[in-house]
């Protein structure tokens, strides 16, 4: 007469030890099988839970997946051959170790198992040796592949969180050297003015903690316009518009990112009592992007754009906004300006800038 899915509790001891060895699933639909297997696993520091149909085990295994299964061939309804094929086809259990249970032996029957992804076979009647042994080594894959996908997902997340998301998609499908040309972006390098004064004043946490405060702020306002952080230096921040996707309206989007950095400067200077204030410089034009390093990557930018947005951070006053001529050509109809004036920059003929105050 069969009964309920049992699930016998282990020993204080074998509880104690299950936490290291695994959780294993018996599927049979003879309860005398599964206590012959469940009984020495509990012994030998497993947690066993059991189901006597391939339903039931599918259920089981959706609740809360095994480390391993031990799956019975001949079971009404649905034989182990296609639970074993089901559990394979979804991609989240499919790693899951399959040993197949069986009294059949001829090389056909083994040969269907290894068809539907069978990790391993026991033959009825099972040798405890060899049962434990067999489990042992199963167990030890799936923690194996448990700390493989953990290290993989880890390195994944540091790959996003250094590289546009485009371009850690390209480096993992193999992409080594990537180097792009974007003949049309907006580049916007932001200076914290005072900030090195109060940190000649405060210890090194106190430096760290605000500047992350601050540029975690800066981080989440980039986001919202749909632009992408290029690099923090010291106390400075640079952030683009249109790469690594191009988009028509990056210098609006940066001019508006510009407007409301200085606005978060402010809120962050009423919340801890200070007064730092920004310098910001923005132009547009053309620029090289790439990733370089081989070990640690970091995703830059090169040119006359880089280099000008760098010059009119430099150029202009605390709390100012200087924008390039291209760039206001591209902003004058939504924003408001304080006249223009022409700036000598060195290396390159003299530059009409403009300062930016407003969204009309």
């Amino acid at each position: 007469m069969q009964t309920e899915t049992l699930n016998r509790k282990p020993s204080p001891t074998a509880s104690h030890v299950s936490r290291h060895h695994g959780l294993v699933l018996v599927v049979d639909d003879e309860e005398a099988n599964r206590m012959l297997l469940a009984d020495p696993l509990g012994t030998h520091g497993y947690e066993v839970i059991e189901a006597e149909n391939g339903e039931q085990a599918l259920q089981k295994v959706a609740q809360r997946p095994p480390d391993v299964i031990l799956l019975d061939v001949m079971m009404p309804r649905m034989d182990g051959f296609e639970v074993c094929r089901r559990l394979k086809k979804d991609p989240l259990t499919a790693h899951i170790p399959i040993l197949i249970v069986t009294a059949l032996s001829e090389r056909m029957e083994r040969m269907m198992g290894i068809a539907a992804g069978a990790s391993d076979f026991l033959t009825k009647p099972v040798d405890l040796q060899e049962l434990t042994l067999r489990v042992g080594h199963a167990a030890r894959s799936k923690r194996l592949f448990d700390q493989l996908q953990t290290e993989h997902g880890r390195a994944e997340s540091l790959l996003l969180n250094s590289l546009p998301d485009p371009i850690a998609e390209r480096m993992k499908q193999g992409e080594v050297n990537i180097a792009d040309h974007h003949p049309d972006v907006s580049v916007l390098v932001a200076d914290l003015v005072g900030f090195t004064t109060l940190a000649a004043h405060i210890g090194p946490d106190q430096v760290v903690y605000l500047l992350n405060e601050i540029f975690s702020g800066f981080d989440l306002l980039a986001l919202e316009h749909g632009l992408e952080k290029i690099k923090t230096i010291g106390d400075a921040y640079m952030v683009a518009g249109g790469i690594p996707l191009a988009r028509a309206d990056h210098a609006e989007a940066i001019a508006n990112l510009a407007l409301d950095l200085m606005a978060d400067i402010e809120k962050f200077n009423s919340s801890y009592n200070t007064s730092i204030h920004l310098r910001i410089g923005i132009s547009t034009g053309s620029v090289v992007a790439g990733v370089i390093g081989r070990w640690k990557f970091a995703y830059d930018l090169w040119g006359d754009t880089v280099n000008l947005a760098c010059r009119l951070e430099s150029l202009g006053e605390a709390g100012t906004i200087l924008v390039s001529d291209l760039t206001y050509q591209r902003l004058k109809d939504k924003f408001r300006f304080d006249g223009s004036r022409s700036v000598e920059i060195k290396g390159r003929p003299a530059e009409v800038v403009h300062t930016l105050l407003g969204r009309l």
